[in-house]
C-alpha cells in the first residue's frame, strides 16, 4: 500500500512534461488514461508500455509520476472514489444520506466495471478515500454513535455496499453471453430439478428469474435497518 508522507514521490518529479503529441502529462491524465485501457481492454492492459503508447510518450514517463503500476492503480481507484462522491453533501437524515452514499459508490463501481474489479479491495490510503471515510464516519457520529461504534458500524456498512457493488460491476463486465451462462441470468437448470429431492426450489419455480436481479438494494436496507435499529433514539431517521 501507498500514502505515507515519506514515500510519496517528489514534487519536482511530478512537473508537467509534454508528450510526442505535445499534450501536457500529469498524474492526472496518465491516470485518464489507465481507466481508458482497462475500460477498453481489460486489467491485463494496465502496463507502463501500454500507456506510454497510448499517451505519446516514453514508458519510462510514467515513473515520474507513479512509482509502478500498484501505485497507479491505487490512484485509479481513488479516482473512481472521488468521481463517485463529488458534490455529495450528507443532509439531516442520516439514513437517507447513508442510502445516497452507498449508491453512489456503486454507480461509481458500474461507470467502470473492469476497474472496479481491480479496485474494489484496496485501501489507497490518499485524498478521495480520505474525504469518503471522514464523511461516513461524520454521518454516523452525528447519529449520535459513540466514536468506537460509529468507526465499525462504518467498516460494515462499506464493506457490505463495496462487496455488493464489485459483484455488480463484475457481472457487468462479463460478455454479455457469458452474463446469461455463468451467472444467475440462466435459472433453467433451477427450474427442471426434481421435485422430489429439491421441494422448496420446486416450490418457488415460477419465481426464480428473481434470482437474476441485482441484490444491492434489499442489502442496502437490510443494513440500513440495523443501523437504525442499533441507533440513539432522537436521531433523525430513528424515529
Amino acid at each position: 500500500m501507498t500514502g505515507a508522507a515519506d514515500e510519496r514521490i517528489p514534487h519536482q518529479r511530478r512537473r508537467r512534461r509534454p508528450t510526442r503529441s505535445g499534450t501536457l502529462l500529469s498524474a492526472e491524465l496518465i491516470v485518464d488514461c489507465a481507466l481508458r485501457l482497462i475500460g477498453e481492454h481489460g486489467p491485463e492492459a494496465l502496463s507502463v508500455r501500454r500507456l506510454g503508447a497510448a499517451l505519446g510518450c516514453d514508458p519510462s514517463a510514467v515513473y515520474r509520476y507513479f512509482r509502478n503500476t500498484d501505485d497507479l492503480l491505487l490512484a485509479v481507484a481513488d479516482r473512481i472514489i472521488g468521481d463517485s462522491m463529488a458534490g455529495f453533501v450528507p443532509g439531516s437524515d442520516w439514513v437517507d444520506s447513508l442510502r445516497e452514499m452507498a449508491r453512489r459508490v456503486r454507480d461509481g463501481y458500474l461507470a467502470h466495471p473492469r476497474a472496479a474489479a481491480l479496485a474494489s479491495y484496496r485501501v489507497t490510503r490518499r485524498e478521495n478515500e480520505f474525504h469518503s471515510v471522514e464523511t461516513g464516519v461524520g454521518i454516523l457520529l452525528r447519529a449520535g454513535f459513540a466514536p468506537a461504534r460509529a468507526l465499525r458500524l462504518y467498516l460494515a456498512f462499506v464493506d457490505t455496499v463495496l462487496g455488493h457493488a464489485a459483484l455488480d460491476a463484475a457481472t457487468l463486465a462479463l460478455p454479455a453471453a457469458q452474463r446469461e451462462t455463468d451467472g444467475w441470468a440462466s435459472t433453467l437448470a433451477y427450474r427442471s430439478v426434481d421435485a422430489d429431492v429439491y421441494p422448496v426450489l420446486a416450490s418457488v419455480r415460477d419465481d426464480l428469474d428473481i434470482l437474476a436481479e441485482s441484490s444491492f438494494e434489499d442489502a442496502l436496507e437490510l443494513v440500513l435497518a440495523a443501523l437504525v435499529a442499533q441507533a440513539p433514539r432522537g436521531a433523525p431517521g430513528t424515529e
